[in-house]
């Protein structure tokens, strides 16, 4: 007897419980610490690639933020609070790019019941739940991120083509909400992402059609969501909106994001020894006042190169 196919919820239960490499699990431990988290979870190209020398990226879920003062009101409003930190794991230095924001705002931007379309779209991809501080919050986030993908599948379904391959409705809606969340990606990074686990995508969007409650057909490899009218017209109009929307809700966040990144100048001299070989020193200007200091530091990296 064919075994039936598995759940949403246990696709994304399995896949959020794949082993990670112990000096990512030990990194995550060390910023969930600092930061006061109640879970953290691994995503991003690191996780794809393996690559340690890279920078990691992590999601760290916070509990409900306390107070009334502006960070308070900023970590509400303008979601999530962006740091980089460096956690030194044996004779390794690791390097993480971390946001943070409240577990329940995860859950509803997961839900796909705010404007934005980061979450949802982040958390469609491959990711790894890599510590949960009880069992209760693990089951939150498991769900949350099943919803996530239930809501990417949902937009895939109006953005991608009437019929065609799972990658075609992914492929489509990852070009889409590039553009919506004015992210500079290189040319074709969206079949990057569906090239790392073409199985996975393949198998995740049926399940993600289904948990959205969604029907469809399958001919051969293709697929053809079933959608009424009605439901198609009101899937495009939260769609038109959040792409109306999310340019401007994203460029606020980068305006928070330049004032409040929490290490961002030990990022940025990171990257650009990395990418250019000029290492210049962190000095505590620079650290204090990482938007000022950025014209000079790109003057200073102009001249070594120069000479």
């Amino acid at each position: 007897m064919t075994a039936a196919p598995p759940s949403l919820l246990s696709f994304v239960a399995d896949e959020l419980e794949a082993a990670v490499d112990t000096s990512v699990a030990t990194a995550a431990r060390a910023v969930v610490r600092r930061i006061g988290g109640v879970a953290v979870l691994f995503y991003g190209s690191v996780l794809r690639t393996g690559d340690l020398d890279g920078v990691l990226d992590f999601y760290v879920l916070t509990p409900r933020p306390r107070g009334w003062g502006l960070r308070a009101w900023a970590t509400r409003t303008l979601w999530p609070d962006v740091s980089f930190h460096e956690v030194v794991v044996g004779a390794r230095t690791i390097r993480a790019k971390v946001a943070a924001m409240p577990l329940d705002t995860f859950c509803r931007a997961a839900e796909g019941r705010t404007l934005d379309t980061t979450v949802w779209t982040r958390f469609a991809q491959p990711a790894a739940l890599v510590w949960a501080a009880d069992p209760s919050i693990r089951v939150r986030v498991v769900r949350a991120v099943a919803y996530a993908g239930a809501s990417a599948a949902r937009f895939a379904a109006v953005l991608g083509p009437d019929r065609g391959r799972p990658a075609d409705f992914w492929l489509a809606l990852f070009r889409q909400t590039y553009s919506a969340e004015l992210r500079v990606e290189a040319p074709g990074r969206e079949r990057q992402i569906i090239g790392f686990a073409p199985a996975r995508f393949d198998a995740l969007l049926p399940l993600a059609w289904q948990g959205a409650g969604i029907g469809h057909e399958r001919r051969g490899g293709e697929l053809a969501p079933m959608l009424g009218e009605r439901d198609r017209r009101a899937m495009l109009s939260a769609w038109l909106l959040r792409q109306r929307l999310g340019k401007w809700l994203n460029v606020a966040r980068l305006v928070k994001a330049a004032f409040t990144f929490d290490g961002a100048a030990r990022y940025g001299l990171w990257k650009l020894e990395r990418h250019t070989g000029v290492a210049l020193p962190l000095t505590p200007w620079r650290e204090r006042h990482p938007v000022l200091a950025a014209p000079g530091v790109m003057w200073r990296v102009w001249q070594t190169r120069a000479s």
